[in-house]
Formats: C-alpha cells, sequence, structure tokens
C-alpha cells in the first residue's frame, strides 16, 4: 500500500471514533415543563407593630413620658403571657415639632413648639386568638400608632413540602400531555428545580387608634404557600 493510500486509511480511523464522540454527547431530546402546587394552612402567628407616641416642651420630658407609657405596655405583654423572646423594640425616633409662619416677603420662619418621642415595639404572638385582646390593652396602655398586623407560620416546612409535591406532579402530568399530543413519552427525569414563594402578608393597619374603640376583631384566615417546580424529562420515541 503507497503512503498516499495509507494516509486516508489513517484519516478515517481517526474521524469515525471522533464523530462517535460527538454524537455520543449530543444531549438527548428533552421536554421541559413548569409545575406549581399550593397549600394553604391557618397561620399560628401574629406579627403586631406598636407604636407610642408622646410630646413635651423639652426632649427629656417627652423621653420620659413616652419610657413611662411604653414601659407599662411592656409590662401588660408579659402578664398577658408574652414571653419575652417575642417582644423587640424596632425603632426609637426622637424628633423637634416645629410651626412655620409665612412672611409677606415670601420666607417663613420656624417656632420650635415640641419634642416628639417615638417608641415602636414589636410583638409576636402564639396564641393567634389574643390577638385583638392584646391589641385592645396594648391601646388602653397609650399605645397611638401602628397597629400593622401580619399573620404567619412559625415552621411552614410541612405545607411547603405538600405544594412541592403536588407542583412535580402537575409538571408530570404536563409533561404527559405535550409527549402524548407529539407522538412520544416521557423518560426519566434529568433535571429538577424548584422555587418557593411565601403568603401575601394579610395586614390590618391603623395609624392612629382611639381609647374607645374597644376590642378589635381580628380573623386570621389562611396563609397559602406556593411552590413552582421547572422539571426536564427525557424524550423517548
Amino acid at each position: 500500500m503507497n503512503r498516499k493510500y495509507m494516509a486516508l486509511a489513517l484519516a478515517a480511523a481517526l474521524t469515525l471514533p471522533a464523530a462517535a464522540a460527538r454524537a455520543d454527547t449530543q444531549p438527548p431530546p428533552r421536554i421541559i415543563v413548569s409545575g406549581e402546587g399550593q397549600a394553604s394552612v391557618a397561620p399560628d402567628l401574629a406579627l403586631l407593630s406598636l407604636a407610642v407616641m408622646r410630646e413635651a416642651k423639652t426632649a427629656r420630658e417627652a423621653l420620659d413620658a413616652n419610657n413611662d407609657a411604653m414601659a407599662a405596655v411592656i409590662a401588660a405583654m408579659k402578664a398577658a403571657g408574652i414571653d419575652e423572646r417575642d417582644l423587640q423594640t424596632s425603632g426609637i425616633q426622637i424628633q423637634p415639632r416645629y410651626n412655620f409662619t409665612n412672611k409677606p416677603d415670601g420666607s417663613q420662619t420656624a417656632e420650635l413648639v415640641a419634642y416628639q418621642v417615638t417608641n415602636t415595639l414589636s410583638v409576636r404572638i402564639r396564641d393567634v386568638a389574643k390577638t385583638g385582646e392584646i391589641l385592645d390593652k396594648a391601646v388602653s396602655l397609650g399605645v397611638n400608632q401602628g397597629g400593622g398586623i401580619t399573620f404567619s407560620n412559625d415552621n411552614p416546612a410541612k405545607v411547603i413540602t405538600q405544594a412541592r409535591k403536588l407542583a412535580v406532579a402537575d409538571a408530570i402530568d404536563k409533561a404527559k400531555v405535550l409527549a402524548e399530543a407529539a407522538g412520544v413519552s416521557i423518560g426519566r427525569v434529568l433535571e429538577i428545580t424548584d422555587q418557593s414563594f411565601s403568603p401575601m402578608p394579610m395586614p390590618m393597619e391603623a395609624k392612629s387608634f382611639d381609647r374607645a374603640m374597644g376590642a378589635a376583631p381580628v380573623q386570621a384566615g389562611e396563609n397559602a404557600y406556593r411552590v413552582q417546580v421547572n422539571v426536564t424529562f427525557e424524550m423517548k420515541n
């Protein structure tokens, strides 16, 4: 065999395994679908924001008045069965209050008339049924701002797992429908990714309170947890 034919034979011998290797590395045909699952559960936590605002001629007087009022609120929370770990100061703000007077020349004069001190307390209520009672008690002791309530769950792992299973089942059903419509079938699962969504908070807002408002009626409802999964299936002819 002359050198020319030997070179061609060698090139063919090298090309065939390389082509086979490329064929082996080609991804198999696949079907990619998304599935959604949702599960609901009654909340077992109420998160309450309470604020006390006091005003006085001096910052010191305003702070002292605020401290006395907030101390009474915290003592009442503990007496109602709220643990110390569920009480957290989330902000203290001291700011002056001015009266502004417009002058004929278009300028303004500012007169300092008082100082305002606001202390905000975050309360975690583990007995949701007591939320209205605790809110009413706080208002009677001097809480006059805040009032934001959101309902949550201490450990939503089980309900999220339920939602995740429903999402995967939804993805499988979708993949089967698509495969049947295309005249193919689904094979093994090649990849799964998921994303969990916390429930939207259900707020109950009140920027100011009337001491005579009475116990606030509170409905906790349910929290819905949603999971979305993306699943890649092998496609079989």
